[in-house]
């Protein structure tokens, strides 16, 4: 059978986050490039399909297949880390220190910003032929979205931001979930099929991804948005990167480090909340 159970995958969670932590510069930059890059391109073609269709949940259902094929082609998302790597150092892998960590995630941001950026530049000269023409529909639609969703917090004040942080809570509940869903089978069908399900529900009940995010506002003031790079980043990018950590940490890696790992007699794994030093 394919089915992995759950006492299973969280060793193999574990396991990932010791390797992403031990992985080569290098690498984390290059596969987080690719997983920003991929990811920004199923957002743009979701956005495309629901401007074409008129139906969003369309786009949505569609949304998934760039997260599924990241993952399947081994590339690093900033939430997927977020998740994965912290829970190497409770367990005290050896080797997985803090700083261990905390370089990981800042190689990962920087890798998955420069590919959603690349491809926010590629679709902003798709849709207004090299800026020789208004955007397009949907680009005007990504240049609404990015405003509606920086300044338009920003406008509502501190229930504004609130609900902003609680979005991308929801959001990495459900994209770490997806993430862990993946080491639940050892066939890429089942995969898929346990990928897309949590991927789908962030996307059509518009959460906030840090990632998805990186292409989504950077298009939107390339294609004429009424909004900044600072509204941006104080609006959106960095609340939103906290509220996927939290998220993502808090509600999976946790919950599942404390109920499904088991180690063996010769490890000697910190509480959960007290990581080793």
């Amino acid at each position: 059978m394919s089915y992995v159970t759950p006492g299973d995958f969280a060793e193999k969670m574990i396991d990932a986050g010791e390797a992403k932590v031990k992985m080569s510069t290098k690498d984390t930059l290059i596969r987080s490039y690719m997983a920003g890059a991929i990811l920004a391109l199923a957002a743009a073609f979701a956005i495309t399909v629901a401007v074409n269709t008129g139906n969003f949940l369309i786009g949505a259902l569609l949304f998934p297949v760039g997260f599924c094929m990241l993952y399947l082609l081994g590339f690093d998302l900033l939430t997927g880390v977020f998740t994965l790597c912290p829970l190497a150092l409770i367990a005290k892998r050896p080797g997985v220190t803090v700083k261990g960590v905390l370089r990981n995630w800042g190689l990962v941001f920087v890798g998955n910003f420069a590919g959603a950026m690349t491809t926010a530049l590629f679709m902003a000269i798709i849709f207004t032929t090299g800026f020789t023409h208004e955007p397009n529909a949907v680009g005007q639609k990504l240049s609404v979205i990015g405003e509606s969703r920086t300044v338009g917090y920003a406008e509502a004040g501190a229930g504004g931001m609130l609900t902003l942080f609680v979005r991308a809570v929801m959001c990495n509940w459900m994209v770490s979930t997806g993430v862990v869903a993946a080491m639940m089978s050892t066939s890429v069908s089942g995969k898929v099929i346990a990928m897309w399900m949590p991927i789908l529900v962030f996307f059509y009940l518009g959460f906030e991804h840090s990632i998805v995010n990186m292409f989504l506002f950077p298009s939107g003031i390339m294609l004429g948005g009424e909004f900044t790079w600072s509204d941006y980043f104080l609006y959106n990018e960095i609340p939103t990167v906290i509220g996927n950590l939290v998220g993502g940490l808090t509600f999976v890696g946790a919950m599942i480090y404390a109920t499904h790992y088991k180690p063996t007699p010769t490890e000697q794994p910190a509480p959960f909340g007290h990581p080793a030093e």
